[in-house]
């Protein structure tokens, strides 16, 4: 499996294509449809996933869905193998999607590098979110971290800091 981290938007928010066997999978298209299109060509797209509706994991949404035909989150998993984690707190639609087999996951605004998602924002909530980081301490430490924004993390080094946040 390949993925293809693509940052886009004043936001700078991390779009990523997960590729495998000439069949990939978009998420969060965040903006720069163009981008997207491009990044996926000679590959069939199989899913949209997005993390969460904020506007800056979704401007590129509709764009997308209809070049491809699809709809967003109906968690196909045609060639991909994923876990849904529902993960509220930055955002009460939270998703974190975990392939287990390649000990990865796509966390959105969840979680970040030695960091979480702010919790003071309309649909969020800082009780949900000490839930979410409970559930995710369940998950091995040596799983790969790609967040809504920014750089990667290890899950181990992250959950060292959840106490800290709060």
């Amino acid at each position: 499996m390949k993925i293809e981290n693509l940052v886009l938007g004043r936001l700078r928010t991390n779009c990523y294509i997960v590729k495998k066997n000439n069949k990939c999978i978009i998420i969060d298209p965040g903006d720069e449809a163009e981008k997207i299109i491009e990044a996926c060509k000679g590959y069939k797209v199989e899913e949209i996933l997005v993390t969460h509706h904020h506007w800056d994991h979704i401007l590129a949404l509709k764009e997308i869905e209809e070049q491809y035909h699809l709809k967003h989150n109906v968690f196909l998993k045609k060639s991909f193998s994923y876990e849904i984690i529902k993960t509220p707190g930055h955002a009460s639609d939270s998703l974190t999607f975990y392939f287990k087999d390649e000990k990865v996951m796509f966390t959105g605004d969840f979680l970040f590098f030695h960091t979480i998602g702010r919790c003071d924002l309309e649909t969020s909530s800082i009780e949900d979110m000490k839930k979410s980081l409970e559930e995710i301490k369940k998950y091995p430490d040596d799983i790969k971290i790609y967040p809504g924004h920014g750089r990667g993390s290890v899950l181990g080094e992250e959950k060292v800091l959840f106490n800290s946040y709060f």
